[in-house]
């Protein structure tokens, strides 16, 4: 089976931890950060609600990043989609 890799093309940060992210295949969804990080070692500074609104997109590595270095693999995003929808477009 032939695995596509994904890229986050946009994030939009929502309340609590979910963020609204849209994928190069049309797919966009929430995830909820708090099922996908421990909130230890590098992902620590996130549990501050303000840094983790801080969160950026690197398009050179197609996911999401804050300044510490922390990322998230986009498939992980991807496979946390808490609605996923196509777009119209």
């Amino acid at each position: 089976m032939k695995c596509k890799l994904l890229d986050v093309l946009s994030v939009k940060v929502l309340s609590d931890y979910q963020l609204e992210l849209r994928f190069d295949n049309g797919v966009s969804g929430i995830v909820d950060i708090s099922n996908i990080v421990p909130f230890e070692g590098i992902f620590e500074p996130l549990k501050n609600k303000d840094y983790f609104a801080r969160v950026a997109l690197n398009s050179e590595i197609g996911t999401i990043f804050w300044e510490n270095g922390a990322d998230i693999s986009p498939s992980l995003l991807f496979e946390h989609l808490i609605t996923k929808h196509e777009d119209a477009a």
